[in-house]
This record gives structure tokens, C-alpha cells and sequence, in this order.
């Protein structure tokens, strides 16, 4: 994004006058709060932000030209950290309120919105977690595989989805040469904790806390919604996020039939995805998995480029 202008126009006489007058706006609509979750008093010059203001925002007779930006400033930023938590309900619970806000914040300054659409917000959080792994401590790999499900949650939501293969279409090529495309908003996860439980009960708790909140007299509803979720204890799990009928879906994996999608997934053909599962795995159990698959409609036709890995 380019540098936003040190003033704005005096007036707007052309396109270049509009689109730098814009340019200011969004730059000082956008500029992160202060400490106080107040706009910042300097603008990037070092000019009180006062007078910057009162440059292009007319006041009125309640508040200044500094008040009425701010407002738009601080609503700006607390949409933002209202869609994380949103999106993220799994991880402030695993944080606590004060950590997670901590996290959202530094998040949002290093990985400001750059998208027309709030579904985005989050794409990049797990990156981000992995490379300041002190904003989750003391649990950084549990955030950061939390992170990783509430993003494919997201994925799973409104991810693209291609026409799904038939089983007349893959008889027509051997295995050995037949490559299978996994749908876009399938993401297959190799988790060290059972996250998906976890996130699981903090969606319930939320739900029973909303309907306690609905029901003042009912003590005892109550007192539960408020317990703390568990954090889940270390077991490998490897689990599948996807949608069916516009609703979403997890499915735990057997680790066998994890290694077949994941050889799949990074374009590999039929037989020697099979053979990833290994030698104990019997062929019945590999025509069990294939009709589940090819039922909830996973498989497409393999695009130009290799499908990426879950970040």
C-alpha cells in the first residue's frame, strides 16, 4: 500500500485531488489505536493529529473534527477484533481474553486487512503465530493447531467447490496413471491434540451461556455455561474439515486413510496413494473409505496447480 499523503487536499479539483483526499481518509480511518484504544494524537509527520483532522473533518456542535474521526477509527478497529473473535472462539478460549487480545492486536498491526471481505481477516493468523510463538505461550503449538482448525472452518464454509467426479469417470483410467483432485474446501489436518473436541465444547459452552442469558432464573444453566472448556491433553489426531449440504462437518481420519488424501492432495496417482496407506491395510478397508469419500463427494478433477498444505 502506498504512503498516504502528509495532508489533504484543500480542495478537491480533479480525480488525482479525490483519490488522494481517499487516500488520506482510509490511512487515518486505519491507523492503529493507542494505548488507550484512542487515535493516535500524532499523525505520521508528527503533526498533532488535532490539527490534521480539522483539515479534511468538518466539526460539529457536539465534537470536534479530532472526536469525529476518532469514532470512525475506534469503530474500524473493534469490527475487526469482533470478527476474530468471531472467527476464533477456540482460541480465546485456549488464551484467555487478555492473551488473545494481546495476539489480535499485534496480529492486525503486522497483517492489516487487505481484503473487501472480513472472511479473510483470519487467513494469515497461523503464519503469524508460528513466527511469534511468545504471543501464545505458554502452549504456542496447541494455539497455533486451534488456529490452523477455526481457519479451515472458515475454508469449509464458502471455499470453492469443483464438479465432483463420478464413479464412471474414474474407471476410465488405471490407477497407476489416475490422479484425483481433492475439493478446495476440504482441509486435511495432522494434529497433535483432539482441537476439534475442544473447539467442539467451547462452541457448546457459548451456547449454553447465550441460553442462559435468555433464561435469568435458570441458576444452574447458568453456573454451566460459565465453566472453562478443558484444555484437550496431547493425542495424535488427524481429522478432516469439510461441508456437506452447506453445513459444515469434521470427520476423524484413521491415519491410514490421512496418508491416501494427503498422497492424493499432493498429486500423487491412485496406486501409489494406496500404497502410502501401508502394507497392513487391507483392501477391504480401502473400499470402505473410498465409497464414504466418494459419497460426501470430496473428489475432482485435478487442477494445473498441486494443492497446498494447511498452514
Amino acid at each position: 500500500m502506498k504512503r498516504p499523503p502528509k495532508r489533504a487536499p484543500a480542495r478537491i479539483a480533479s480525480t488525482a485531488d479525490l483519490r488522494s483526499f481517499q487516500r488520506m481518509m482510509a490511512a487515518a480511518v486505519t491507523r492503529p489505536l493507542d494505548a488507550n484504544d484512542n487515535l493516535q494524537s500524532k499523525w505520521i509527520d508528527g503533526r498533532p493529529m488535532a490539527k490534521v483532522a480539522a483539515e479534511f473533518i468538518k466539526p460539529n456542535d457536539r465534537l470536534t473534527s479530532f472526536e469525529r474521526l476518532q469514532l470512525y477509527n475506534q469503530m474500524y478497529w473493534y469490527r475487526l477484533f469482533d470478527a476474530i473473535r468471531d472467527d476464533c472462539p477456540g482460541l480465546q478460549a485456549a488464551l484467555g481474553d487478555k492473551a488473545f487480545a494481546r495476539l489480535a492486536q499485534a496480529y492486525l498491526a503486522q497483517c492489516p486487512s487487505r481484503s473487501f471481505t472480513l472472511r479473510n481477516l483470519c487467513s494469515r493468523l497461523g503464519e503469524f503465530m508460528r513466527r511469534n510463538p511468545r504471543l501464545t505461550a505458554p502452549r504456542p503449538a496447541l494455539a497455533l493447531e486451534i488456529a490452523r482448525f477455526e481457519w479451515a472452518q472458515t475454508v469449509a464454509f464458502d471455499g470453492e467447490s469443483r464438479p465432483v467426479l463420478t464413479a464412471a469417470a474414474l474407471a476410465r483410467t488405471p490407477p497407476s496413471r489416475l490422479r484425483l483432485g481433492l475439493q478446495p474446501y476440504v482441509t486435511l489436518l495432522d494434529l497433535m491434540h483432539p482441537v476439534d473436541t475442544f473447539v467442539m465444547s467451547v462452541k457448546r459452552r457459548d451456547a449454553m451461556r447465550s441460553e442462559a442469558s435468555n433464561t435469568p432464573d435458570s441458576k444452574v444453566v447458568h453456573r454451566q455455561s460459565l465453566r472453562r472448556a478443558p484444555l484437550p491433553r496431547p493425542s495424535r489426531t488427524w481429522v478432516a474439515v469439510h461441508r456437506l449440504d452447506n453445513r459444515l462437518f469434521y470427520k476423524r481420519l484413521d491415519p491410514a486413510a490421512y496418508r491416501i488424501l494427503d498422497a492424493l492432495g499432493r498429486g500423487v496417482t491412485l496406486s501409489r496413494a494406496i500404497a502410502a496407506a501401508g502394507p497392513e491395510v487391507r483392501p477391504a478397508q480401502v473400499q470402505a473409505w473410498f465409497t464414504s469419500w466418494m459419497a460426501l463427494g470430496w473428489f475432482c478433477e485435478l487442477g494445473n496447480k498441486r494443492r497446498p498444505r494447511a498452514s
